[in-house]
């Protein structure tokens, strides 16, 4: 687990409310420690809207661990992968903002040298349940997968402890800097598959919530999306302490290809994009269960 900064402490009710402490809805609210998370939850985190009476607490751990916590039911509301999302839907329902998607871009392999084959390769992955492994079993189903953490798999790859690697958050923009080449983008490939964007990562909420805390959650999260869009040089500031390195330019494009339009809320295209990856995945038989994506929903009267 990664250590919570101090403004990411225990977030209690936003400006502008007056609800006592025996009235708010106490929240688990986990994601990964990266720039464009912490640019999406920057208004909770800070204080900037007001939450509805949901007490936030946040939690930041890579995304495999979250992954396998939603399967573990650990959290209210957590980030996840999409294609974790089949095992855990009886539990969880998607929230309708801060989803992550590629569009004619997304988790890239990368190698030392010319790679173009990676049949029989051995290939760092961040994990078994990401949605970057389950698209590279779609585009290559012989490869020996090596799970390795996701800020270790350029390592990995430099040192020859694998063939190649698939890397995702800030290692996309940053690969060539330790010498690698791009064997496949994996959000391109998808798109000349299914001409649609290649969705990567969402948040769920726990359903045993109820529609009243659920409808809550979701006004507030969207809130804090648009937030972030509508005041990006204060948001971005915040989440350069997530950057891992990276110069404001570049982590500036890097949450601009993660937080946007399409993370916002799901439009027809997106929820399309994701019912696909999810059926795709069963009929390869990567995914145990087909499963019917479901949006939780703003009631008016939550």
């Amino acid at each position: 687990m990664h250590p919570i900064p101090e403004s990411l402490d225990t977030v209690s009710a936003g400006q502008g409310l007056e609800t006592t402490r025996a009235e708010q809805t106490e929240i688990s609210l986990a994601h990964s420690p990266d720039s464009d998370d912490a640019f999406m939850f920057y208004a909770i985190a800070t204080r900037k809207i007001p939450t509805e009476s949901l007490k936030f607490s946040h939690t930041l751990e890579d995304i495999q661990s979250l992954n396998q916590k939603a399967r573990e039911g650990v959290y209210d509301i957590t980030a996840i992968s999409f294609a974790t999302y089949a095992s855990v839907s009886h539990e969880y329902i998607l929230l309708p903002s801060g989803a992550s998607f590629g569009d004619r871009y997304g988790p890239l392999v990368v190698a030392k040298g010319a790679l173009t084959d990676l049949r029989g390769k051995r290939v760092a992955v961040p994990g078994l349940m990401t949605t970057a492994y389950l698209t590279l079993k779609l585009y290559e189903p012989a490869i020996e997968p090596v799970v390795t953490p996701f800020d270790q798999i350029l390592d990995a790859v430099v040192l020859g402890r694998a063939d190649a690697g698939v890397v995702i958050h800030e290692g996309q923009l940053s690969y060539a800097l330790q010498g690698l080449n791009k064997v496949v983008d994996l959000g391109e490939w998808w798109y000349q598959q299914t001409r649609l964007p290649l969705p990567l990562g969402g948040n769920v909420i726990r359903r045993a919530l109820g529609p009243g805390a659920i409808g809550r959650a979701v006004r507030v999260l969207r809130a804090s999306v648009r937030y972030g869009l509508e005041h990006r040089e204060e948001a971005l500031a915040y989440a350069m302490q997530f950057a891992r390195g990276l110069d404001v330019s570049t982590a500036d494009r890097f949450v601009s290809m993660y937080v946007n339009h399409r993370t916002l809320e799901y439009g027809p295209e997106e929820c399309l994009a994701v019912q696909t990856l999810l059926d795709r995945g069963f009929e390869s038989g990567l995914l145990s269960e087909r499963v019917q994506a479901e949006f939780a929903e703003a009631n008016a009267d939550s």
